[in-house]
């Protein structure tokens, strides 16, 4: 017999279904409650509702696990490289030589931009915010690219309009950031591999090639980004393709969502930080002990996080990553000291101990992309660039679910009762 649980409303009790994930997650199902009783819930964030189910990402916060399609993160950093990771996240495997293979083929046969593209992204003033370009150019691409707008769309044509949007969408990053320096594009070889491909077209120098192992490291970050479960830009993808809007609408409000602070702005924020800290003389000791004051509004940027209630999985493997970018590049950079002596002395102190206090993902990411030499302000578009196969195998995942409906909340209405119109003579 399957398990039920039990709902008390106006003497009456209401069965609800209790649905099991694979991981043993416990759900009460109550897509039947405001039919039968006229209640609804109330869950402000959405921080106690199933939004869908899904196979794509398990996140456990309380034990510190990460795992894309049942693989743990750590080993998926240590063995693949981002391509294969965003096939396994898109198709639900990992790729065979031949699947990878065809894979990248058909993201090399998108390694140019449309002229017309190019020419949207020249009308931009050098100082425009990066996400808020790419996010105009992406639904953009939706004139140019019209036989992925059905909303029938064929498996060839999903297939497609995913490659397209992966191979373009970092083009189109390293286009802008080039054209607002006042350097000539450099054309993408997607034969370097992704991360390494990127690193090129942002810095090319003739004479200069891109660092074997820095690209290895940002792979890694890559691939750390790529999904994290219902978050508010994978959830705002699913709400937008759940209205059947085309792919570049839904990827281009994902972007939107990314943008704030609370989420993808977060290593932007740490950046922040560090320069209001170096402006104030540098002594990051003394700003550990504002954040420690519960009378001071000054918090630290990139220690703890919303979910992972222990430690973030992801943070050890960036860890690494950053050592070895900052080994390889030799950076001298007081932004970068500051950043190390904040780490130690937090994972020293028994206050930031006690509270699982941790310098998380975004910490790790900053300090990374500031030793790369990218702009502060372009830090949200590199995780634009490693969550794009999350939205993607979100929005697949969606748009073949036979139970997916359109998107509707409710609400608790808390305004005005029922009041009689006064005409304006006599307000």
């Amino acid at each position: 017999m399957s398990e039920t649980a039990k709902l008390e409303l106006d003497g009456k009790v209401i069965d609800l279904p209790v649905i099991t994930g694979s991981e043993n997650e416990k759900a009460i199902d109550i897509r039947k409650l405001r039919a039968e009783t006229g209640y609804i819930t109330l869950d402000s964030g959405f921080g106690n509702t199933g939004s869908c189910k899904s196979g794509i990402t398990f996140l456990n916060g309380e034990k510190g696990i990460l795992r894309y399609r049942g693989y743990p993160i750590e080993q998926l950093a240590e063995g693949s490289r981002f391509m294969e990771v965003a096939y396994l996240l898109i198709h639900g495997n990992l790729p065979k030589e031949n699947e990878l293979n065809f894979f990248e083929e058909k993201l090399t046969s998108f390694a140019t931009l449309p002229e017309g593209i190019t020419n949207i992204l020249d009308q931009f003033p050098a100082d425009a915010h990066p996400m808020g370009v790419i996010s105009s150019v992406i639904s953009s691409l939706s004139a140019f690219y019209p036989e992925f707008l059905k909303s029938d769309l064929t498996e060839v044509d999903k297939d497609r309009a995913i490659a397209q949007l992966l191979a373009q969408t970092k083009i189109i990053t390293a286009y802008f950031y080039r054209k607002s320096r006042g350097l000539a594009p450099h054309r993408s070889h997607p034969s370097l591999g992704f991360a390494k491909d990127f690193l090129n077209m942002m810095f090319f120098e003739e004479g200069k090639e891109v660092d074997d192992e820095v690209a290895k490291a940002l792979d890694v970050l890559l691939i750390l980004h790529a999904d994290h479960e219902q978050n508010c830009s994978a959830s705002t993808v699913r709400v937008i393709g759940s209205s059947h809007a085309n792919i570049f609408a839904t990827i281009s409000g994902g972007i939107d969502a990314l943008w704030g602070q609370l989420h993808g702005g977060a290593n932007q924020a740490v950046l922040e930080m560090l320069e209001q800290i170096k402006q104030a003389g540098g002594d990051y000791k003394q700003f550990i002990e504002k954040a420690k004051d519960k009378n001071d509004s000054f918090k630290l940027m990139g220690f703890g996080h919303r979910v992972y209630k222990n430690f973030d999985p992801r943070a050890k493997i960036i860890k690494k990553a950053c050592d070895t970018i900052l080994d390889k590049l030799g950076v001298d950079d007081p932004l970068l000291d500051i950043a190390k002596g904040l780490e130690q002395e937090a994972l020293n102190d028994e206050y930031f101990k006690e509270r699982n206090l941790y310098p998380n993902v975004d910490f790790y990411s900053g300090i990374i992309y500031k030793a790369l030499g990218i702009p502060t302000n372009m830090f949200t578009t590199m995780f634009v660039l490693g969550r794009l196969p999350g939205w993607l195998a979100q929005w697949k995942e969606m748009r073949e679910d036979p139970d997916a409906r359109i998107a509707r909340p409710r609400q608790v209405y808390v305004g005005e009762s029922t009041r009689n119109f006064v005409s304006l003579k006599d307000r």
